[in-house]
């Protein structure tokens, strides 16, 4: 194999410490959001489980992080999995975990749109505005929801384009609030709660079924992702090793929130209230532990972190195409560097307008919560592929640790393909259960068919975008199996 590098292009503005890479990849993985949306969607699925659900898809997580840590170690580079894998183990896979991240992302922000929205209506609701111009307004209306979505989506991506450094700053003081918020409320409800905590709630053995299990994993492994958008910016930070920490530290903080928030609505709300109010359930929330304008604070935090979580997606995803239209995987529009800010500024407007396209075409969904559980499953799926074959690429990367230090190795090998079989199987599980569900296509959240052809189709697409780029842009990552360097002395030749 050719181990020359491709040939390099503009490298970003180091200018990220560690709180930056912790607020940016916290705002990604949206704590506030998840439990205020996510918790609902998965009680629906798995009943008043909650925290042992969370525990449980947090061990394959736990190994997928410290996959992603030691990879960054030795290479840091914007576009992570996709470089990892595709040096490891095939440039197709790799490009594969480039693409499905980008499609994934977009999705994400599409649904986020909608329920940042949403966040806005309730609040107009709670302030006595239920009507504009003759029109009455909806939470739970995809259209209206997504219309509103859309303003603040693109001032977001405005903002994106100044600088990952200002986009932590105004994410770090977003962040500070929405945690006060639901530090208190939730620490309130535990302790006065109605419903008696029970431990049968950690018990994973009492789900009702392995479909549910299955689906319950999925969801809250959806709940974790964002995580890695600390490894996205790992040119731009200081000292890579703080991608690696801001990672883990991120994720760490997540499982406690995601604890606390699970037993708190758990002891607050049944499980019919819990699985009942969708997108509404943290407002729903916080009314049954305060009067207004306490309330309504809950409430203003899910606002926060959904435009929070908006610009976070943003980010990493204009970095990991910037990263792979370097190596001519994609386009050279990505990989254009504004003079001014020293960000991929073009491609971040364009990630931009791309999700406003999804949330426009997210349309055929006309109720919020069908919409929600849709696009969940429908990344949940794609995400767990990405985060097994990066755990698998670390695995073949460090393979001869197991010969060396066995103790090295089972950290390095071991841990990392037992979490990406978990994550491969319960993808190909949950797949096959949706195939099997139906026996007919129609665009619907409790169709199996649709539920399948949506990650599906990012999958192939992918294939097909890694056949372009081989044999049409011909793109130097295909024969190499590596990415550019990040750290070749002609891109850092060229930081402002």
């Amino acid at each position: 194999m050719n181990d020359t590098p491709p040939p390099s292009g503009p490298a970003l503005r180091k200018s990220l410490g560690l709180l930056d890479g912790v607020a940016i990849a916290a705002s990604s993985t949206a704590a506030t959001t998840s439990i205020g949306i996510g918790l609902g969607v998965t009680a629906g699925v798995v009943g008043l489980h909650l925290p042992a659900i969370m525990l449980l898809a947090f061990l394959p997580i736990l190994g997928i992080a410290g996959a992603y840590s030691r990879l960054n170690k030795v290479e840091p580079n914007a576009g992570n999995g996709y470089v990892w894998v595709g040096r490891s183990l095939t440039p197709w896979l790799g490009f594969l975990v480039g693409w499905v991240n980008i499609v994934a992302t977009i999705a994400f922000l599409a649904y986020t749109t909608a329920v940042t929205g949403s966040a806005m209506i309730q609040l107009a609701g709670e302030a006595g505005m239920h009507e504009v111009g003759g029109l009455t307004l909806d939470p739970g209306s995809t259209a209206q929801t997504t219309a509103v979505g859309i303003l603040i989506l693109v001032a977001v991506t405005l903002t994106a384009v100044t600088g990952v450094r200002t986009a932590a700053r105004l994410q770090t003081g977003l962040l500070i609030f929405e945690y006060v918020v639901l530090l208190g409320f939730c620490g309130y409800g535990i302790v006065t709660g109605p419903h008696a905590f029970s431990l049968s709630w950690f018990d994973p053995f009492a789900i009702p079924s392995a479909s549910a299990l299955a689906q319950g994993l999925l969801l809250s492994v959806f709940c974790y992702w964002g995580f890695e958008a600390a490894f996205t910016v790992n040119e731009e930070v200081r000292d890579p090793r703080d991608a690696s920490r801001a990672g883990l530290i991120t994720l760490v903080t997540m499982l406690g929130l995601f604890l606390l928030g699970s037993i708190a609505f758990q002891r607050v709300l049944s499980e019919d209230e819990l699985a009942g109010h969708g997108a509404q359930g943290l407002a729903y929330f916080g009314d049954r532990l305060a009067s207004q304008p306490l309330a309504a604070l809950p409430l203003v935090a899910l606002m926060f972190s959904a435009v929070a979580s908006l610009q976070a997606g943003v980010i990493p995803t204009a970095r990991g195409m910037f990263a792979m239209s370097r190596d001519r995987t994609l386009g050279p529009v990505w990989g254009k560097v504004s003079a001014r800010y020293g960000t991929p500024a073009l491609g971040t407007l364009l990630i931009g307008a791309l999700a406003t396209a999804v949330a426009a075409l997210s349309l055929v969904i006309p109720r919020l919560a069908d919409m929600i559980m849709a696009t969940v499953n429908a990344v949940g799926i794609v995400v767990a592929l990405s985060y097994a074959l990066t755990a698998l690429a670390a695995a073949v990367r460090f393979r001869s640790l197991l010969r060396e230090d066995w103790r090295q190795g089972v950290r390095a090998v071991v841990l990392p393909t037992l979490s990406a079989m978990s994550l491969l199987a319960l993808g190909g599980y949950l797949g096959w259960s949706f195939y099997t569900s139906t026996d007919h296509l129609e665009v619907s959240a409790d169709n199996g068919w649709f539920l399948l052809l949506t990650p599906l189709a990012m999958i192939v697409s992918g294939f097909l975008a890694a056949a372009w780029a081989k044999w049409v842009r011909r793109s130097p990552y295909f024969h190499s199996g590596r990415g550019t360097d990040a750290d070749a002395p002609r891109l850092l030749a060229t930081t402002r």
